[in-house]
């Protein structure tokens, strides 16, 4: 698949290892936009208007609910699904702002791509 066929997806992580290893397990498969901070996946998301957004909740400048709740309530983005992949046991609260998908870490590579599957509706990679 060329690069222009790949789907976008948006990376949130402050942690500069998660997002390499996201990157390492998810750039064969689709075109990566990565972002260390809440206000950076905002604005990104707002200019590349990926495919999927995945966010860790605690970001620094804005968490990741703040970040979800924010692109839920503009028009332009609130059709982009959003999965937390995150350490904190807060899968209520993010579905209260609106996520549409939530998993812990550590990273498990066959759930990560199942659910990254079934919000792109997708069968398989």
């Amino acid at each position: 698949m060329s690069r222009e066929e790949r789907p976008v997806i948006l990376i949130a992580d402050r942690d500069p290892f998660m997002r390499d290893a996201l990157t390492r397990m998810l750039e064969e498969h689709f075109v990566l936009v990565l972002v260390e901070d809440g206000a950076a996946a905002v604005a990104q998301t707002r200019a590349h208007l990926p495919a999927l957004v995945i966010l860790e909740a605690l970001l620094p400048t804005m968490d990741g609910f703040q970040v979800c709740q924010q692109l839920k309530n503009d028009p332009a983005t609130c059709h982009i699904p959003i999965l937390f992949f995150t350490l904190l046991l807060a899968e209520e609260r993010a579905a209260q702002v609106g996520a549409d998908g939530f998993l812990l870490k550590p990273l498990r590579k066959d759930a990560l791509l199942e659910t990254i599957c079934r919000l792109l509706h997708r069968e398989s990679l």
